[in-house]
């Protein structure tokens, strides 16, 4: 299959005043394809929010190509949903109002998306909340509002920088579970950036492991797991296997240092 997403060379360098400029991404070669869920783990600062924002064409690499289809992003590109770890909601606006906004600053008749997002809504667990506000909502409520505006104009990609980062461990993990249902509906092609190693074996069909600044790719590791995965599957020794791997590299690369008790 080709890749739907194709990474060449990328490179991403920041200017600073006063030092050299910092290299963030270095010579980055990835081909994500249609449908896939791929995560991509790594120590803080080794650019994997960069990554997504040359993905989605918010910033530029300073080498490299990066094309999406058969379009090289040179611009912002429009045709995705984007989910980050803050939810963004506007507080004076309802549920399902915060779900259409896009589409009001678009310019476009919300009417016609309205059942789409209810429905989305309603996959989320969310119907009964369309008419209230933000501020009534749990942090992982809206964080599903969030998720369903990301997905309201159907975009084949979805773009998702830590967005259960902020949550409690249960929530966390409901989430993971409700997010799974949707791709496997909705089969979108998913990059989402975690710390979690257990959310991205769990998540995953593969999982991109980055190095520490300057940020490369040290591994990508195919996950073998049948699907639909339930929360059982983290006992398993395949899983563990997952895991210890992906731990086993961060030890290899300095991120993971054991202490030495004398």
């Amino acid at each position: 299959m080709s890749a739907f997403i194709q990474l060449s060379g990328v490179v991403k360098e920041f200017p600073a005043k006063r030092t050299k400029p910092v290299l963030a991404v270095d010579h980055v070669d990835l081909e994500i394809r249609q449908s896939e869920f791929i995560s991509v783990v790594g120590p803080s600062g080794c650019g994997k929010s960069t990554l997504l924002s040359l993905i989605a064409g918010l910033i530029q690499p300073s080498e490299g190509k990066i094309v999406i289809g058969e379009h090289v992003v040179t611009r912002p590109y429009t045709d995705i949903g984007v989910v980050f770890q803050s939810d963004l909601l506007l507080d004076w606006r309802t549920v399902l109002g915060n779900v259409l906004i896009q589409f009001e600053m678009r310019g476009i008749d919300t009417k016609p998306f309205v059942d789409r997002a209810r429905n989305l809504l309603h996959a989320v667990g969310l119907g009964a909340f369309e008419a209230a506000h933000p501020w009534q909502l749990s942090g992982g409520m809206r964080q599903r509002v969030s998720l369903c505006r990301a997905l309201v104009h159907d975009p084949p990609l979805l773009l998702m920088d830590e967005p259960f980062g902020a949550l409690d461990a249960i929530t966390r993990e409901q989430l993971q579970v409700d997010l799974q249902e949707i791709w496997q509906r909705s089969r979108k092609t998913v990059v989402f950036i975690t710390h979690s190693i257990s959310e991205a074996v769990f998540l995953s069909d593969r999982v991109v492991v980055m190095t520490p600044r300057p940020g490369k790719i040290r591994e990508i590791l195919p996950i073998d797991l049948p699907r639909p995965r339930d929360l059982d599957v983290r006992d398993s020794p395949q899983f563990t296997g997952y895991t210890h791997h992906i731990g086993r590299l961060f030890r290899e690369l300095g991120v993971i240092r054991e202490r030495q008790i004398a």
